[in-house]
């Protein structure tokens, strides 16, 4: 085992060594410039190693999001609505017991290990999250025939939810960033798989062009008519609820217990910790609203980031509400 953390540093050495490098929010772990976005070097070892050994299957689902964009409830609908026609009860339902992550983990920190042969073991069908750039995900996800369903939010909210989460699972040795600071890198690009704009664009193009095989969402569109969208979801991978379902109130049934509120309320989501960062998964619910920004935003910050919002992504068709 030690020579494995061995052999995994010196390749995070390696990968990093001629890359440009900037200070983060979760100092003092610095960000690296990494196929045109920014990443953490631990990430840059996870990601290397899973586009180098992952093979994607024609029944697989990837949930793709920037951080803080939703990605917990995406995963628990996903998850929910693939395996719908399994349940014919939410009683005993694996998300009442277990924390979304768990049940769809980060194909990056599952495959980016020296364990290649894991892949063989999970059964199907296969359901992931990935925070990669859709640029940099690995060939066979690509190739083959998997969905991708990528959840989106609007920057201003995306922003707010990120400053605030990252603040809480910061070391309690170091200060916290202050928001000032934190918009600054914001504004710049310069934050975990940022550029934002970048991240946005490669899956809304993909999306476009290849609609069968990337469904794109927005966070608020999901919030104001949750509904159509868990129709659409299930329709788009292939599992559409049947009139009897429709009848029996299924498609209600997994909006309740997708809910921010129900999954907040659940006794596996207050306490314990998830993933390679054992991060507690109390920080991952912290309001669920949209539009909670404006409590945060300066005006010369609305302006600022409106602009870019303008610039980088209105021109290709990607716009959002309630932002001006």
């Amino acid at each position: 085992m030690a020579s494995t953390n061995v052999q995994q540093e010196n390749e995070g050495e390696n990968l990093t060594l001629s890359l440009q490098k900037e200070n983060s929010w979760a100092q003092p772990y610095p960000l690296y410039l990494f196929q045109n976005f920014w990443c953490p070097k631990i990430h840059i070892e996870a990601i290397h190693r899973f586009q180098q050994h992952f093979q994607a299957k024609d029944n697989d689902v990837i949930v793709a999001s920037f951080p803080k964009s939703g990605t917990i409830w995406m995963k628990a609908l996903a998850f929910a609505i693939s395996s719908h026609q399994s349940f014919s009860s939410f009683e005993n339902h694996p998300l009442l017991t277990s924390n979304p992550h768990e049940l769809v983990p980060f194909l990056e920190f599952t495959f980016g290990g020296v364990d290649h042969d894991i892949q063989n073991q999970i059964l199907e069908p296969r359901i992931f999250g990935t925070h990669t750039p859709f640029p940099s995900l690995p060939v066979s996800i690509k190739d083959s025939n998997c969905k991708i369903i990528y959840i989106c939010r609007n920057p201003f909210d995306n922003f707010v939810s990120a400053w605030t989460y990252f603040n809480k699972v910061r070391p309690i040795s170091l200060p916290a960033v202050t928001k000032e600071e934190a918009f600054e890198m914001y504004c710049n690009g310069i934050v975990d798989y940022g550029p934002w704009w970048s991240h946005m664009l490669g899956f809304w193009n993909e999306s476009v062009a290849k609609p069968n095989k990337v469904m794109f969402l927005k966070y608020e569109d999901l919030k104001d008519n949750t509904g159509f969208h868990v129709r659409k979801i299930g329709e788009f991978l292939g599992c559409p609820f049947t009139e009897e379902e429709e009848k029996n109130g299924k498609v209600e049934s997994i909006i309740k217990l997708c809910s921010f509120e129900k999954m907040k309320d659940l006794e596996v989501n207050k306490s314990g910790v998830v993933g390679r960062g054992r991060i507690e998964k109390k920080n991952f619910f912290r309001k669920g609203e949209k539009g909670d920004w404006v409590n945060y935003f300066s005006p010369p910050m609305v302006e600022k980031l409106s602009k870019i919002v303008a610039e980088k992504l209105s021109d290709l068709g990607l716009s959002f509400k309630n932002i001006s």
